[in-house]
């Protein structure tokens, strides 16, 4: 069985609740499922994983070697996590990196990643439709 995994970072696991005027109103479990129907017709399954701590997520990206691609929003990890990044480059598949907001139109300090440039693809600024649009891609890529 195909894995996709679906790397959450800080703040994403109160989707819904967190600040809906930028991040809309869909929690991560709506998230989640909605990526699960874009793939599951290939036969593939999410794996969904949340973490507030940085080192969490590293841990996730490394036990997700035997999944085929990922989805990445590292929330505010973009701008500094860099024990993340190291975790990413290791990471053999490709990645999306999605955001839900659209950084470059927000404050000053989100408008670079430092895991961009890893990624194999880069979306932001279309809400949790995001999501969906880089399963949709990554079937292409990795499917």
């Amino acid at each position: 069985m195909n894995e996709l995994l679906l790397l959450n970072g800080p703040n994403l696991g109160i989707l819904g609740r967190r600040e809906p005027e930028i991040y809309g109103t869909e929690t991560l479990s709506d998230v989640a499922a909605a990526v699960q129907r874009e793939v599951e017709g290939h036969g593939w399954q999410v794996r969904s994983i949340q973490h507030e701590g940085e080192g969490d997520l590293i841990r996730a990206v490394h036990e997700g070697d035997d999944t085929v691609c990922a989805i990445v929003n590292p929330g505010a990890l973009m701008v500094a996590g860099w024990g993340l990044r190291d975790a990413l480059a290791s990471y053999p598949r490709p990645w999306i990196e999605v955001h839900i907001s659209n950084v470059w139109a927000r404050e000053a300090f989100r408008h670079e990643s430092v895991l961009a440039p890893l990624a194999s693809g880069v979306i932001v600024g279309l809400g949790t439709l995001g999501y969906r649009v880089a399963a949709r891609a990554l079937l292409d890529v990795a499917g």
